[in-house]
């Protein structure tokens, strides 16, 4: 033992004593020397004594809709490991459809008897919901915070990414291109953020291209979120004869390429395709795809730190905090052709012919 304290001290540049006072947890040593002494600790592999492992302060929820959709899971590994910083152990807990819901959830999380609850783009952000269920955890009281997605007359922290800020970021990136017949493709009007899209594109659209109240509703097209209902609903305006598209999602996108080319359009050159989100992956799709992307980071850190403020007693302003998202331009938008700028792209294009290779 004493050839370990000698390692350590040396290690740490510090006395034998003083080493022996951190291990036993005595006090009379400064913070800083305490930190070099357990930093010394770690560099040489010896465990730390279980006495001076770092205590968890609690566990925190966080429920997501779903890990299918890649911006989740990015939300999940930022919060899980801002809140491990803090101390916290993170419970996350992940809904499937038809498998446990929120509330159940909840439910499960208090009798574990969590510290706080962070909700990704839950019921909170469904206007036809009841956010009751959101004011009975507060009442009880238990800190929460939301993130994507607000709810007049809950006290809490929200934190958003600016939803209408985006839809008009694309929209202008897109007119800079030459495109006019612009489209937009999100998710059900029931939620907060889909609303926002709408309102920021009909914005846009008024303000950019001179469209009418009913050209702007003939170029919106809501569809359920995820590849299939971005596919559905790109065809539809496909067929009106947009040549941009903006989409609430990357997987929307995804699908809007995919409806493009079954039509025997490419992207960008036929139709442009911008998403929402810049999930994982999605710098490697083909084409790389331009997108809005949601600063997930900063996001998920701010709300961790108002989460613990509110666990620690420090209430944090019960509003909401809106993130600026940022345009990152890839291979899925391009300047629109002279012909289809006003008019929109053809329908159908000839299919090149296929080269037939020997095996």
């Amino acid at each position: 033992m004493r050839a370990r304290l000698s390692d350590i001290a040396q290690q740490a540049e510090v006395s034998e004593a003083t080493v022996s006072r951190v291990l036993n947890d005595r006090p009379g040593v400064a913070p800083e020397t305490r930190q070099a002494v357990l930093t010394a600790l770690d560099v040489l592999g010896y465990e730390r004594p279980a006495r001076l492992r770092k205590r968890s302060a609690g566990l925190v929820g966080l429920v997501v809709p779903e890990l299918d959709n890649p911006i989740f899971p990015a939300f999940a590994q930022v919060i899980e490991s801002t809140l491990a910083q803090s101390g916290f152990t993170p419970v996350l807990c992940t809904q499937t459809p038809g498998g446990v819901t929120e509330d159940e959830y909840v439910e499960m999380l208090l009798d574990r008897q969590v510290s706080g609850i962070v909700f990704v783009s839950g019921l909170h952000a469904d206007t036809a919901a009841n956010h009751d269920r959101y004011r009975a955890l507060i009442a009880r009281p238990l800190p929460i915070v939301m993130i994507n997605g607000y709810a007049p007359g809950i006290a809490a922290p929200f934190v958003s990414s600016d939803d209408s800020e985006a839809t008009e970021l694309a929209v202008a990136h897109l007119v800079a291109l030459g495109h006019r017949r612009i489209g937009l493709i999100t998710g059900p009007d029931r939620f907060v953020p889909v609303q926002r899209r709408v309102a920021g594109f009909r914005t846009a659209m008024k303000r950019l291209v001179g469209a009418t109240e009913a050209e702007v509703g003939e170029l919106a097209e809501l569809s359920l979120f995820g590849v299939e209902g971005g596919e559905a609903a790109a065809g539809r305006l496909i067929e009106r004869g947009v040549t941009g598209l903006v989409c609430g999602s990357d997987l929307m996108a995804l699908g809007a390429i995919r409806a493009a080319r079954q039509r025997g359009l490419a992207v960008p050159g036929d139709v442009s395709v911008v998403g929402y989100d810049d999930s994982p992956l999605m710098a490697f799709t083909d084409p790389p795809l331009t997108t809005m992307r949601q600063p997930v980071a900063a996001m998920a850190v701010a709300a961790v730190r108002a989460l613990v403020d509110e666990i620690n007693g420090h209430a944090a302003p019960n509003s909401e905090y809106v993130f600026r998202p940022e345009l990152v331009v890839r291979g899925s938008t391009a300047v629109a052709r002279p012909a289809d700028a006003g008019s929109g792209p053809k329908q159908q294009r000839a299919t090149p012919s296929t080269l037939a290779v020997p095996a």
